[in-house]
């Protein structure tokens, strides 16, 4: 399993007026987390985009909010991948707040398409190379 951890603090303008962060804002969560995890591999979203041609379509994305986060916490957005991407690659989000309750889970299905002919193809080998390690 590949596991990723990244923090974020919520700002004032990503809350409602109850001082919780607004409920449309968790999907920019949850590709904060996937973006830096890739990043961790050594490639970029932008790399995948610009130089492989690859661009990653959202698919599916399913949240379960525990609790609420609030204006100012400082959290931890824990990124997994439980499997091997093959056509589709699927992250699971889990969401910790300052004293490391875990308060959200979520899972975003995402799929692989080539830029160039707009066609869905299978994970690049590249990307799934520096991903097996994590399942050996």
């Amino acid at each position: 399993m590949f596991k990723h951890e990244c923090t974020k603090r919520i700002r004032y303008g990503e809350t409602d007026k109850m001082g919780y962060l607004y409920y449309g804002n968790y999907p920019l969560l949850y590709e904060i987390g996937r973006s830096e995890a890739i990043r961790s591999l050594g490639v970029s979203y932008k790399q995948l985009e610009d130089e492989y041609r690859i661009m990653m379509p959202v698919l599916h994305v399913e949240s379960r909010y525990k609790l609420p986060v609030y204006y100012d916490e400082l959290i931890t957005i824990e990124t997994r991948l439980e499997e091997i991407p093959t056509k589709m690659i699927h992250f699971h989000h889990s969401i910790y707040n300052e004293n490391g309750k875990n308060i959200h889970e979520a899972a975003v299905k995402l799929f692989f398409v080539n830029m160039d002919n707009n066609r869905r193809v299978s994970c690049p080998d590249f990307l799934t190379k520096k991903i097996n390690p994590y399942f050996d």
